[in-house]
């Protein structure tokens, strides 16, 4: 099923009454904002993906976007080919950051204001971890890095311990915020 809402609340029902896989959702909704559709419908219940389509957030906004629980943010003035790809890495449990966004992330994150307490990781748990910035599958990563994939499994549980976090959307963002492109 596919659908087009004007308002939060239209959203909300539909997904109530159908079940929907993943929800395109633009980050300026005239009077609403695309966080609190995030606040919303995850205080609902759904469970599906969500990839915030967008003309351009602040650094900020897009931190707090994946905060929220969105599973990627893709720019509106990208081909359409790009759409379909980052809808079918999102599909597929992946995190997408629009690549001039990461650009954008990075920068923010090495700013000298953004400083926090840094947790360490090792080498092998940087690497993966710069596999899932790219927005690579665990396979993909395995490939890269010359291991199995059970192994970059091994390593991603083990960061999600570290970081205290549950998805890879969440690391991206606690990476960005707390090494400051150390291991870009």
């Amino acid at each position: 099923m596919a659908a087009h809402c004007a308002s939060i609340g239209e959203a909300l029902e539909i997904l109530r009454r159908n079940p929907i896989d993943i929800v395109l959702l633009d980050h300026d909704l005239g009077k609403e904002r695309g966080f609190q559709f995030l606040v919303d419908v995850r205080q609902a219940g759904f469970d599906g993906r969500v990839l915030m389509v967008t003309a351009g957030m602040t650094d900020a906004d897009s931190v707090k976007a994946l905060d929220l629980g969105a599973h990627g943010i893709f720019l509106k003035h990208s081909s359409p080919q790009l759409l379909a790809d980052a809808i079918r890495k999102v599909m597929g449990g992946e995190t997408w950051l629009d690549p001039t966004c990461v650009q954008a992330l990075v920068e923010a994150a090495k700013r000298p204001e953004r400083a926090a307490q840094k947790r360490r990781f090792t080498e092998r748990e940087s690497e993966v971890l710069r596999g899932v910035f790219e927005g690579l599958s665990n396979k993909e990563i395995g490939v890269r890095l010359d291991i199995s994939e059970s192994s970059v499994k091994a390593a991603l549980q083990q960061l999600f311990q570290k970081t205290g976090v549950r998805t890879r959307s969440q690391l991206v963002r606690i990476a960005l915020e707390e090494h400051r492109g150390e291991w870009t």
